[in-house]
């Protein structure tokens, strides 16, 4: 799977990882199981710090979509997903508000907005095998 970063962007390139792995498993790019290459191995293949991939890996193995084995690597969660929760909920809010909120204010409709999510929602899912 390839990870497209943006070394110019104002977000931090261990999120745009985070963000980059989360995708690939929600589109089916990555399965369940599936290995991860290393934090060296990653960070040279990009260039950067190995502690910016660590950060990443960190924070995708707290969030439950990673697992760390000593014998077999960095792999995608092979139980499954987490699952949605109030605290999951509360975060998605806090981030989406401030996004709504500039929609508004530069004049969107909610009918636009809702738009741009089911298209993102369909790029995403498109490639996606039925059994996921």
């Amino acid at each position: 799977m390839i990870i497209e970063l943006d070394m110019q962007s104002d977000v931090p390139i261990y999120t745009q990882l985070v963000n980059g792995i989360i995708e690939g498993i929600a589109s089916g790019k990555l399965q369940l199981g599936e290995p991860l290459p290393s934090v060296r191995g990653l960070a040279s293949d990009i260039g950067v710090n190995l502690h910016t991939v660590n950060k990443a890996y960190t924070l995708l193995k707290q969030d439950g979509y990673i697992q760390v084995h000593r014998q077999k690597g960095v792999v995608v969660h092979p139980d499954g997903m987490p699952q949605v929760n109030e605290e999951f909920l509360d975060k998605q809010r806090a981030e989406l508000k401030p996004i709504i909120a500039e929609s508004i204010c530069r004049g969107m409709s909610k009918e636009q907005l809702l738009e741009i999510v089911e298209n993102i929602y369909g790029e995403i899912t498109l490639g996606r095998k039925e059994n996921h």
